[in-house]
């Protein structure tokens, strides 16, 4: 009786899995959605995250991972229809994509309060490319706002890591003084984290890979953005860069989620 009881919670814990695949609240049309948790040892957290692996196909996918913005989770995205849509029209082009759990501003870079470029590096893609069977040698890395500076910061400390790296409305700053409370430690962190100047410096800074940018018409982050891709442009760097009417909101995002995962499957495709 007594290892009935013990074992109850466990059961219990994997009918919850089980009914969170079977009944999600989202139309995943078909993909599975994998719900794990990481004890990061980079930034001394327990962090969730979401696995979304695309019905059908055979052999390993590639692998996305996808970073959320300030205030977000790694429940930003299993929630919504558009992007599970614009992915099944991908079919068996359709790559894995890694959600992660990166606080709610903790802007995706090694800091004083823990290691989250590591994090992302060292834990969240080998875990993710386990867990969905996916090749970790085909990964790419996107992400929105706050997700967009991380996804490139990280690409730009891990030259050619990536088969291709995406700002969807990316935050970026020209300046110390303007960035978002929070954002930095400080102003020397800021510096070793200049995504604009350390391309203006080098607009190869990227190896060569695949770089997306984009932004709303009314983002108050186009300035910024306009920046980095004309500093990408005075180089080589392979760039896909638009200005779309929109603002720094969902509706925006959700418009284009079918160009940039085309975007993330072309670049995984020749990768």
């Amino acid at each position: 009786m007594a290892a009935v009881v013990i074992l109850l919670p466990f059961l219990l814990l994997g009918f919850f899995g089980i009914r969170a695949a079977l009944f999600p609240s989202a139309d995943t049309q078909g993909a599975r959605v994998l719900d794990l948790e990481i004890e990061s040892a980079a930034v001394g957290e327990q962090l969730e995250l979401d696995i979304v692996v695309p019905e059908g196909g055979s052999g390993a996918r590639p692998l996305l991972v996808f970073l959320h913005g300030s205030g977000g989770s790694n429940e930003s995205f299993t929630e919504n229809e558009a992007l599970f849509e614009a992915l099944d029209e991908l079919g068996d082009r359709a790559p894995a994509i890694a959600f992660p759990d990166g606080g709610e501003d903790r802007y995706w870079h090694d800091r004083e309060g823990g290691d989250w470029g590591r994090y992302v590096t060292s834990e969240v893609i080998p875990l993710a490319a386990r867990a969905s069977g996916a090749d970790a040698s085909r990964v790419a890395i996107g992400g929105i706002s706050m997700g967009g500076f991380g996804a490139y910061d990280i690409a730009l400390d891990h030259p050619k890591r990536f088969c291709a790296v995406g700002g969807h409305s990316p935050a970026l700053w020209l300046s110390a003084g303007d960035t978002a409370p929070g954002a930095f430690d400080d102003a020397e962190d800021f510096e070793r984290n200049d995504v604009i100047e350390t391309v203006r410096e080098s607009p190869e800074a990227f190896g060569g890979v695949p770089v997306w940018s984009d932004a709303g018409f009314a983002d108050p982050f186009l300035i910024s953005t306009v920046a980095f891709s004309d500093a990408l442009r005075s180089g080589d760097a392979d760039l896909t860069a638009h200005i779309w009417p929109g603002a720094h909101d969902q509706v925006y995002w959700d418009e284009h989620w079918d160009e940039y995962l085309r975007f993330y499957a072309r670049s995984l495709a020749d990768c």
